[in-house]
């Protein structure tokens, strides 16, 4: 066992001049090349050369984490993208919308200025009302305005769009009334001709499409194109307001009286404001107008 140890020590003692020589060997050499780097330009070629040489080695060791950069980079602008499209696109529908309400608006108010126009050429004193339902049967042409009796509407009372003559109130409640319209089948105007003063009667159709002119004789003195307005002829409506605009006139052999139709000039089926006419022979009080509860 001594001798074994004496062994041990003997070579560690023996090794240890050689890694003092080794350490001392760089030592002295680093301080060579560091001398004439400093003081010589002969190690700049030999750098040159080595940094071509590794040039390609850092690229490749590099590569993977500049894909991984790259891919994170487009991964986020993407998500990006379409964070903003989908944005841009909610932003479009909400502008659509908008804009789809302010045409409305432009035409809806476009409709109350000719109405208004309308009611400024008129003699008599009117009143805006609003269509607010629609009788469901297509039998009968009847609408309700949101105006009643608390209004001053009446039954009787005449009722105009900006193109002319509606139809006349049938039933008067507190707050609401019902319009029978001149296209229904059981209404009829008494007009005449505009431009021959000839008298005539037309009769809904059923259809707001035109109106029927009764004991129309094969020779009067009717055009398709003459307009029509109301007579005033028993108290019904006032005189002088648009009814209706000649479409056909057919002469009937065999028979005294003519077919022939008329085209309303009241938009029958379009349309949201009517004017309800007051004259000076029907200016009654809230009081004197009789109305259908049943109707509030």
């Amino acid at each position: 066992m001594f001798v074994h140890g004496d062994a041990a020590i003997k070579s560690l003692f023996v090794e240890e001049p050689k890694i003092n020589s080794s350490v001392l060997t760089l030592a002295v050499l680093s301080l060579c090349l560091f001398l004439v780097d400093h003081w010589t330009s002969w190690l700049e070629l030999v750098r040159a050369s080595l940094t071509t040489v590794v040039t390609p080695v850092i690229v490749a060791a590099d590569f993977p984490a500049k894909t991984l950069e790259y891919l994170s980079v487009a991964t986020s602008t993407r998500k990006a993208l379409i964070q903003e499209i989908t944005r841009l696109d909610q932003t479009h529908l909400l502008l659509r919308a908008q804009t789809q309400k302010m045409r409305a608006l432009t035409a809806e108010n476009n409709r109350l200025r000719i109405l208004l126009g309308s009611a400024e050429k008129s003699q008599d004193n009117v009143v805006v009302a609003e269509l607010i339902g629609i009788d469901p049967d297509p039998k009968t042409h009847e609408v309700i305005i949101d105006k009643g009796a608390v209004n001053g509407t009446f039954i009787g009372q005449s009722i105009l769009d900006a193109q002319g003559l509606m139809g006349q109130v049938i039933s008067v409640s507190r707050y609401t009334s019902r319009v029978l319209l001149i296209s229904d089948p059981s209404h009829s105007v008494p007009v005449q001709v505009a431009r021959s003063n000839l008298r005539l009667v037309a009769q809904g159709s059923g259809a707001t499409s035109h109106l029927n002119l009764m004991f129309v004789q094969n020779s009067a003195d009717i055009l398709a194109g003459d307009l029509l307005i109301s007579s005033g002829l028993g108290g019904r409506f006032p005189a002088g307001y648009p009814v209706a605009i000649v479409n056909k006139f057919e002469s009937q052999s065999g028979n005294p009286f003519a077919f022939v139709t008329a085209v309303p000039s009241a938009l029958l089926d379009r349309g949201r404001y009517v004017l309800l006419v007051f004259t000076e022979d029907n200016q009654y009080s809230p009081s004197e107008k009789f109305y259908d509860k049943n109707l509030d």
